[in-house]
C-alpha cells in the first residue's frame, strides 16, 4: 500500500450523501477515475440514535427502520458488469467514542437472545490504540468498515442487513488499513457505498454489534478488466488475532452436531469463564465477547459432532 496519496473527493455524512438501501437506480454523488482516492464520512450503524450519553434503555428503544446509513454511492468510470472493483482501504479515523450493545431477547438478534432478556450497552472511550472497557480491560483498535459494497443488478431497493454477492454487511474484521477488497461489478459504474464502521470486533460479532463508531474511511478505487469473481474476495495482513499478535489465549469449546449450536456453547462457556475468573457480569462478558473474542471452526469432519472454539486474548486484562 502506498502512503503517498491525495484525496480527490470528500463526502460528508450530510443527509444528501446518505441512503439506506442497495438500489442501482440511485444517482452517484460523484464519478471517479481508476486510481482516485475518496474520503467518506460515515455515521454509526444506528444512524445517530446512540450517543456518548445513551443508556441500555435507549438502545432497546432504537428504531431499525431505517438502519445502516450508507455514504455514497460513488461511480467509477469504466466499470462494467463482469469487471471487478478493487477498493484499497488507505486509512480510518474514529471520532473518540463508540458503543457495543445487545438488544432485548424478544427481538431475537445476536447469537444468544434467549440468554439476555434485557438490553445492555457499553459506551467505549477510544484512544489512538485502545478502547476502554470495565475493570481496566483495554481492547486494541483495528478499524474497518462493516459494510462495503456495490449495487446489485437485481431491480428495486434491497435491505442492507444481509451480505450479498456484491458485498454489503459482511463484517469482515480483517478489512483493515492496507487491505484490498475485490467486488464483482454488476451495474455500470459499480456504485460503491460504505458504512457501519467498527473500531474493533471479535470474529463472530456475537451480540450483534462490534465497537460501533462514527468514522472516516479513505479508499482508492481501481477497475480490473482481467479479473473475474462471483463473490467478494480480499487481500489483508490481518490482524488474525484480537490483538494482532500470537500470544497466550484462553479458549472454550463448543461441541455439537450442529455448527450454530456448537458456536452458542463455545460463547456460553466463555461468558461463564469471564464471570468466574474476571469478575464481569454476564452482560459485560457478552459485550466483551463481541468486541474481542474470536470464534474459529476447529473441525467439521468428525461426524456426528463438530467443534467450534472461542479464543480470548489474555493481554487485554490489567496485570
Amino acid at each position: 500500500m502506498s502512503t503517498d496519496y491525495t484525496v480527490v473527493y470528500e463526502l460528508s455524512d450530510d443527509d444528501e450523501n446518505i441512503h439506506n438501501k442497495w438500489d442501482n437506480t440511485l444517482d452517484p454523488l460523484v464519478t471517479v477515475q481508476s486510481g482516485d482516492v475518496v474520503r467518506f464520512e460515515c455515521r454509526d450503524a444506528l444512524d445517530r440514535q446512540i450517543t456518548p450519553d445513551s443508556t441500555a434503555e435507549d438502545l432497546a428503544n432504537a428504531s431499525f427502520d431505517p438502519v445502516h446509513p450508507l455514504t455514497g454511492p460513488v461511480a467509477v468510470e469504466g466499470a462494467e458488469p463482469g469487471d471487478v472493483l478493487a477498493v484499497e482501504f488507505l486509512d480510518f479515523e474514529h471520532k473518540g467514542w463508540g458503543y457495543t450493545g445487545y438488544m432485548p431477547g424478544e427481538m431475537e438478534l445476536g447469537l444468544l437472545p434467549e440468554d439476555f432478556e434485557e438490553a445492555g450497552l457499553h459506551i467505549w472511550e477510544l484512544d489512538d490504540d485502545v478502547a476502554h472497557f470495565v475493570n481496566g480491560i483495554e481492547v486494541p483498535l483495528d478499524m474497518f468498515p462493516g459494510i462495503a459494497g456495490v449495487a446489485p443488478a437485481a431491480p428495486g431497493a434491497h435491505n442492507t442487513l444481509p451480505p450479498r454477492d456484491t458485498g454489503g454487511n459482511f463484517d469482515i474484521k480483517h478489512l483493515t488499513k492496507g487491505s484490498t477488497l475485490y467486488l464483482p461489478v454488476e451495474v455500470e459504474g459499480a456504485l460503491f457505498s460504505t458504512a457501519d464502521c467498527h473500531a474493533a470486533q471479535g470474529d463472530g460479532e456475537v451480540c450483534v454489534t462490534g465497537i460501533e463508531a462514527p468514522m472516516f474511511v479513505t479508499a482508492r478505487f481501481d477497475v480490473l478488466k482481467d479479473k473475474s469473481i462471483e463473490q467478494p474476495e480480499f487481500e489483508t495482513a490481518g490482524p488474525f488475532t484480537p490483538t494482532g499478535s500470537d500470544e497466550p489465549m484462553y479458549g472454550t469449546t463448543g461441541i455439537a452436531d450442529d455448527l450454530m449450536e456448537a458456536t452458542k456453547k463455545a460463547v456460553r462457556h466463555m461468558i461463564s469463564h469471564l464471570e468466574t475468573d474476571h469478575d464481569l457480569t454476564a452482560g459485560e462478558a457478552y459485550i466483551l465477547c463481541s468486541a474481542a473474542v474470536d470464534l474459529k471452526i476447529n473441525e467439521v469432519v468428525d461426524a456426528p459432532n463438530w467443534t467450534v472454539s472461542a479464543y480470548l486474548p489474555e493481554s487485554i486484562f490489567p496485570e
